[in-house]
């Protein structure tokens, strides 16, 4: 098994030549991919593998993938990635399922007994399609991907939506992450911590340091909408530093909305 761990819903797209160089052995970014090539390639650390010549010596590739979108993407980047290796694509197959798979053992998954769909043409097409949209300039064409048959894939059209509705809004120039945080501060949840994703209540669209940032922006704005953060930025050097992690942790939140309605002024 080969974790693929790219956060595609977050900063800056890496250009295709970054990303096939970050699948190296070589590569600093993902250092655990070297120890995979050495088991199954052999020991000449002096050869460089690649994951497509990983995939060329394996007689079934599965891709196991997740509903939410940052694990959408990845998925229509990889078949995007291993199309042009028809060798590879071939040998594809898609399991997916309505829960995050990386959130339960193996022995509970074997149970789950998911589907495995054979990866088709029509699968790289639709794939091929939806990253190169994802990679343009603007969210134009991503957004014009609703109107198009996704069915193939069934997960994508949910994340695509996910996406779009992560832009900022006209009227609040906030995202729907930041719009559910400040829904959840004013139903109750006032520590740091009850925003994040692993909150039932909280969309799923961006992960533990992602979020964290989306925090520091509402409350370290020039006009925030939330005050009471007793730390930050939310950095390693903050989590590194237990002091300054338990004041975080300790912080008592309140939006200024809950603000006037309770004191009659800002």
């Amino acid at each position: 098994m080969i974790p693929v761990g790219f956060r595609f819903v977050w900063g800056q797209l890496p250009s295709e030549a970054e990303l096939a160089t970050s699948l190296a052995p070589s590569s600093t970014q993902h250092p655990w991919l070297w120890n995979v090539y050495r088991k199954h390639l052999g020991e000449n650390s002096e050869s460089e593998h690649t994951l497509v010549d990983l995939c060329e010596r394996c007689e079934r590739i599965e891709l196991w993938i997740d509903p939410e979108p940052n694990a959408q993407l990845t998925l229509i980047w990889l078949l995007d990635y291993l199309r042009p290796h028809g060798s590879i694509a071939s040998k594809l197959a898609l399991v997916q399922a309505d829960a995050a798979i990386g959130d339960h053992p193996s022995e509970e998954l074997i149970k789950w007994r998911l589907p495995t769909v054979k990866i088709l043409n029509e699968h790289l097409e639709t794939a091929s399609t939806a990253w190169r949209t994802y990679r343009a300039p603007t969210p134009q064409d991503w957004f014009d991907l609703l109107s198009s048959d996704l069915s193939i894939l069934p997960r994508l059209r949910p994340a695509v939506v996910e996406l779009l509705e992560e832009l900022p809004m006209c009227a609040t120039g906030l995202g729907a992450t930041e719009m559910r945080m400040l829904e959840l501060v004013s139903e109750g949840y006032m520590h740091p911590f009850e925003l994040f994703p692993h909150n039932p209540y909280q969309r799923r669209v961006f992960g533990y340091w992602e979020t964290g940032s989306l925090l520091d922006g509402l409350a370290r704005c020039p006009v925030p909408a939330v005050s009471g953060l007793g730390e930050g930025p939310f950095t390693e050097d903050m989590h590194d530093d237990r002091s300054r992690h338990q004041r975080y942790k300790e912080s008592r939140l309140v939006t200024h909305r809950a603000r006037q309605s309770r004191f009659g002024a800002d």
